[in-house]
């Protein structure tokens, strides 16, 4: 696989090493409550690692893992497209550094892998996503109304967006 690169951001394949330095970026309150997860973080982010549908990469900033971004391809002709999601660690939010890994993804699966319509789906409320997601080119297309529970088991809005090749902000 290609390795993408962005201008601050490296994104690699996940490997088995670097399950503790992710589980404890997923322990953080501000991205658990967005990723939730049982008690077990470590044996959730190795068993995404192992998932065939979906393609995790390590986000690394300055030779240190500061997230994870992670795709999923719908190959069916008539409807391809590839979707994306991210968790960044909170210590580095605010510099850009998800934007950059977003656009070093997308330009990747435009680019090399050949998709011409990518998807994320953040929270309706994660107003700091969304314009992170709208910095690389993504544009909303709706609210998904009660999409997904949150730990309190009360259900909440998502919000779909999606990027047309041609959108990507380089």
């Amino acid at each position: 696989m290609t390795v993408p690169y962005g201008a601050a951001v490296v994104l690699r394949p996940s490997a088995p090493e670097d399950v503790p330095a992710l589980a404890a970026i997923r322990a953080t309150p501000e991205v658990r409550v967005r990723w939730r997860g049982e008690d077990d973080l470590a044996a959730e982010v190795a068993a995404d690692l192992e998932d065939p549908d979906k393609r995790c990469l390590t986000i690394r900033f300055q030779d240190r893992i500061v997230g994870m971004i992670q795709w999923y391809a719908e190959d069916e002709p008539d409807y391809r497209h590839a979707g994306i999601d991210l968790f960044l660690d909170p210590a580095v939010h605010g510099r850009g550094l998800g934007t950059d890994a977003v656009r070093a993804l997308a330009r990747h699966l435009v680019d090399d892998r050949g998709f011409h319509r990518l998807v994320i789906d953040p929270a309706a409320d994660n107003a700091a996503a969304i314009r992170c997601y709208e910095k690389a080119g993504f544009r909303p297309v709706g609210v998904m109304r009660q999409y997904e529970r949150g730990a309190d088991g009360s259900w909440h809005d998502g919000l779909l967006m999606d990027l047309l090749a041609a959108e990507l902000v380089r």
